[in-house]
């Protein structure tokens, strides 16, 4: 941690952060309560959290198989040099990639996929080949969710705990 980073992201700042993965929603008052902050302080502080690019947005998690994407897996997909940018261009254009990323070993690209039964996925495939080879497995579950960083390694957690002395 830099000491830039360590002034914006004190005691308070990791606390709030923390609430704020457990529930992006809560109003400033409520946040403002848990972390020993008034309501003001807590906006202030999201604000420049904001502009500094700590927080870099707000979402939602949302339920593929209540869409109709029931059928979710995984793809590691390869990539020489000369497909590696057509790739790219084309990845992003695909609405069932839920999440691309650029990996290091012998596979290029790790991709998250939602489609709606096991042949719209083997012909989302078949639109892959030109680019590489996909590896595909099927997701059974996800025991562990997406989830932010562990704040407790940064700040150990304590209930409504309140840092030493009441900025101003």
């Amino acid at each position: 941690m830099t000491a830039e980073t360590a002034e914006i992201l004190d005691e308070y700042a990791r606390n709030l952060l923390a609430e704020l993965a457990t529930n992006a929603r809560a109003s400033y008052a409520d946040l403002g309560r848990r972390v020993g902050l008034s309501p003001s302080a807590v906006a202030e502080r999201m604000r420049r959290m904001e502009e500094d690019g700590v927080i870099k947005g707000y979402g939602i998690e949302i339920d593929p198989a209540i869409l109709g994407l029931p059928v979710l897996a995984v793809i590691r997909m390869t990539c020489d040099g000369t497909h590696y940018h057509p790739f790219l261009k084309f990845v992003k254009t695909l609405n069932e990639v839920r999440l691309c990323h650029h990996v290091t070993g012998a596979d290029a690209f790790y991709l998250e996929i939602a489609t709606s039964s096991l042949v719209d996925l083997e012909r989302l495939i078949e639109r892959l080949l030109p680019y590489g080879i996909p590896t595909t497995s099927l997701v059974f579950s996800s025991p562990v969710v997406r989830r932010g960083p562990d704040l407790t390694r940064l700040n150990p957690p304590k209930e409504n705990r309140r840092p030493k002395g009441r900025p101003r």
